[in-house]
């Protein structure tokens, strides 16, 4: 499997309430906070196997607080309601990313299962 690239620029935009990566002129990504809230990769939100996952609820108004390059590989990521744990790899972010529609989609659908709201 390739190494997905490294974003060459990282904006966090306040007011939208995104978190924007470039790549490339061509290629760029706006992320919102409560989706990589919800998708968060700590195992807090993961859990420690497939079916240990915790489905995250009421993230509609988080806010990035703080963020900060963790080495060469990846970013932490502090949140409004305490989240902290859990460093977005560069590979993740990438993924998030290229798959965004996908994945917020099965995220709604989680939610709408468990008769819970955003």
């Amino acid at each position: 499997m390739a190494t997905a690239p490294r974003p060459t620029q990282i904006k966090l935009q306040t007011k939208s309430r995104c978190l924007e990566l470039c790549y490339s002129d061509s290629e760029k990504y706006s992320l919102s906070f409560e989706f990589l809230r919800v998708l968060s990769p700590s195992a807090e939100v993961r859990g420690h196997g497939p079916d240990s996952a915790v489905l995250q609820t009421g993230k509609k108004d988080v806010t990035i607080t703080n963020i900060e390059s963790a080495g060469n590989y990846a970013l932490k990521i502090t949140y409004s309601d305490g989240h902290d744990s859990g460093l977005y790899t560069w590979d993740y972010l990438y993924d998030l990313g290229c798959n965004e529609e996908a994945y917020w989609k099965g995220y709604l659908q989680q939610l709408e299962s468990a008769g819970e709201s955003r």
